[in-house]
């Protein structure tokens, strides 16, 4: 059986902390008035009573007060509220508060994998559990927990319908006209697609402080991926949308993880990679390219012969499209995967981009579908491509980039997928 829901995703422009006394009636007046059309409405994060907290106390009262307000429009209008907001119980953390539609608490979510510099102030989530609500199981995550795919992938493996976000991606800057963000551009989306469930998030714009920007971008993404409702980058904006909660069960490998690989190259080297056969005069061709060793699916040989240089695997799509997949050769400690996949365009590339990024490996995507070899670095960046007659593409592979696991100050790719299966594991 599937529920059809209306979803409200709102944007709401940052405010700096001395600003929340101002600002927290104003944005449940908000909430009011969009309570009428939506069954599940969701807020950023730390709405209440914003996200650069620094060190100083929190006026807990405050924050309570603000969440009573939501509590009371929820029960009035039978509305489910997810909102991020500080909380304090003994340690701070940076969490999600899920009002029910009776306006009791359904549950909370505290941010696991902290980004940056909000460690300073908040600890670590110690808990991944889906929250039951009149509307349905949600698995609701805080904006970094979405680089980490085995969040999403066991919450919905726990029971969860959909993914919510209550978040506050930021953007660098570095194309004004353009706010970039990894999540918001790119993963969401997969995590929605690799785990068959509809995925809503809802951002800041502005900036707070004057020096952490938002890139806006608020969404709601269907099941296959695709997105329903998307906001812009710089104005509050309230998303209306209908998701059809997750019913078709995800993609998850029974293939064994493999060993601890023994390979170990320390410098850069140079791959060719094609989708055909390679051919007879090969050796010849990537001395040309200045290439070290050359890859098609037609030869294996030719990866079993890097393989004794480089720790590199090959794996098929009941690996990949498990979001747990190669988290398994992430922390086997290797450093480069060939795909063979007839995913075909835009998945291919959106998938490979996606667990590059957020495993900090090279893959090689064969794509028979598309007829098509190329390569993705661990930033998400395809560096290299076959296309028409251009049947033999080289790129420059630096296992070095491979343990480079810290994608921000004090967020460690490499523990935190430790530290997320830790918490799985657990005995219950």
């Amino acid at each position: 059986m599937t529920a059809c829901l209306r979803v409200a995703a709102m944007q709401l422009r940052a405010h700096d902390r001395r600003d929340f006394p101002r600002v927290c009636e104003l944005i449940a007046d908000d909430v009011q008035r969009v309570a009428s059309h939506a069954d599940l409405i969701v807020l950023p994060e730390a709405t209440f009573p914003a996200y650069v907290i620094g060190n100083a106390a929190i006026d807990m009262r405050a924050v309570e007060t603000a969440l009573e307000r939501l509590r009371r429009i929820a029960s009035a209008t039978r509305t489910v509220i997810v909102v991020g907001a500080a909380a304090a119980n003994g340690a701070v953390r940076n969490a999600a508060f899920v009002i029910d539609a009776d306006g009791s608490l359904a549950g909370r979510t505290d941010k696991l994998f902290l980004w940056h510099f909000d460690r300073r102030w908040f600890s670590p989530g110690e808990r991944i559990e889906p929250i039951a609500t009149a509307v349905g199981v949600l698995g609701v995550l805080i904006c970094a927990d979405g680089r980490l795919p085995t969040i999403a992938r066991h919450l919905v493996d726990r029971g969860a319908a959909a993914l919510v976000m209550p978040t506050a991606w930021v953007t660098s800057g570095r194309d004004p006209h353009r706010l970039e963000n990894a999540q918001a551009d790119l993963l969401g989306r997969v995590r929605a697609y690799e785990n068959r469930v509809p995925f809503v998030a809802a951002n800041k714009c502005g900036s707070e402080l004057g020096m952490v920007a938002y890139c806006g971008k608020s969404q709601i993404v269907n099941p296959q991926g695709e997105i329903v409702a998307i906001a812009g980058e710089r104005e509050p904006e309230t998303l209306f949308g209908s998701i059809v909660l997750g019913s078709e069960a995800p993609q998850r490998s029974t293939v064994p993880p493999p060993q601890m690989t023994g390979a170990h190259f320390d410098g850069p080297l140079r791959l060719a990679i094609s989708i055909d056969p390679l051919p007879e005069d090969i050796d010849a061709r990537i001395e040309v390219l200045d290439d070290g060793y050359a890859l098609s699916p037609c030869d294996p040989e030719s990866l079993t012969a890097l393989c004794r240089k480089l720790p590199a695997a090959a794996v098929e799509d009941s690996v990949v499209l498990d979001p747990a997949g190669l988290v398994a050769y992430r922390r086997a400690n290797y450093a480069l995967i060939c795909w063979s996949t007839a995913l075909g365009d835009p998945w291919s590339e959106r998938i490979a981009r996606a667990r590059a990024m957020e495993l900090r490996l090279y893959i090689v995507v064969f794509d028979r579908s598309m007829h098509r070899a190329f390569a993705v670095d661990p930033d998400g960046t395809i560096v290299a491509g076959t296309f028409d007659g251009y049947r033999l593409a080289s790129f420059a592979l630096d296992p070095r980039k491979t343990t480079e696991t810290t994608v921000a100050p004090g967020s460690d790719v490499g523990v935190g997928l430790a530290r997320i299966a830790e918490i799985i594991d657990a005995p219950a």
